[in-house]
């Protein structure tokens, strides 16, 4: 598994990724409410996972939630899609989501502008938590956690800057500086391999896959106009441009002979 820490690329139309510092203060925010903090409030680790966490049977109405976890009516269920992807089970889940969205984050919304961007995110965390639910339809558990996302972010800078070079942590103990297309490439094929062959964990894959694909589609429809794909630079010619100082020669004098040189005979014979 190859986590990244930095890659270097700057952003080069917005001052400031608002946005992606935005979502990173906000799932800080509900994890230190929910884990650290007095929760009496707004309740335990549980109560919120349950209650504003995805699960499958409850959204395709297989099954009805106990009412003393109905924060939400059933009719609005699934507004779970999206808070799902806020609430985290403990620092190393969080931290480990945070870190993509960190290092990926900036140069998508450089990419998208900052309305576009929280589109995309958005969409991304539904879309996850909605192919999660379409392949384990009777699923009981809670599916909480940014990861859906944040495999948006990854393939979506994938298509943008494939071949940035990121610092990151292999195996978690091996720094490496990787190519994306390498380092990122390897990560979505390693969560297409664990979807297919790991279906009990407690990580869910599948919405790794639903993030990433959708990613990989709203980052080609949402970009700009100006940004291109696989870091292809489009290259403008110079324009031409007359030198001032350039000085143009004498009028040339013909000769009434015919065709001459400044006056004088060209004497090229031709056999």
């Amino acid at each position: 598994m190859f986590v990244p820490l930095y890659d270097g690329k700057p952003v080069k139309h917005i001052s400031l990724q608002w946005v992606t510092l935005t979502i990173i203060g906000l799932n800080i925010a509900v994890y230190l409410m929910v884990n650290v903090l007095d929760s009496n409030a707004i309740g335990s680790l549980k109560y919120i996972t349950l209650s504003l966490g995805y699960i499958p049977s409850i959204g395709n109405d297989l099954k009805t939630l106990p009412v003393e976890f109905q924060l939400l009516s059933q009719d609005y269920y699934y507004i779970t899609m999206l808070t799902s992807s806020f609430i985290h089970a403990d620092w190393m889940h969080l931290a480990g989501n945070m870190i993509f969205v960190w290092v990926f984050g900036d140069n998508v919304e450089d990419a998208l502008g900052h309305i576009k961007f929280i589109i995309f995110y958005i969409l991304c965390a539904i879309a996850a938590v909605w192919f999660h639910g379409l392949i384990f339809a009777e699923s009981d558990g809670p599916l909480i956690g940014a990861s859906g996302a944040a495999a948006g972010l990854v393939t979506a800078y994938l298509m943008l800057h494939p071949k940035m070079k990121i610092w990151g942590i292999l195996l978690f103990r091996i720094p490496l500086r990787l190519p994306a297309y390498i380092a990122l490439g390897g990560w979505a094929a390693y969560q297409v391999i664990m979807f297919a062959i790991d279906t009990d964990g407690e990580i869910s894959w599948a919405s790794h896959v639903g993030g990433g694909l959708v990613g990989i589609l709203l980052v080609v429809l949402l970009k700009r106009r100006s940004v291109p794909l696989f870091d292809r630079e489009v290259v403008l010619p110079e324009a031409v441009e007359l030198n001032p100082s350039a000085q143009l020669p004498e009028e040339v004098k013909l000769s009434p002979w015919g065709r001459s040189n400044n006056g004088r005979v060209d004497k090229t014979q031709f056999n």
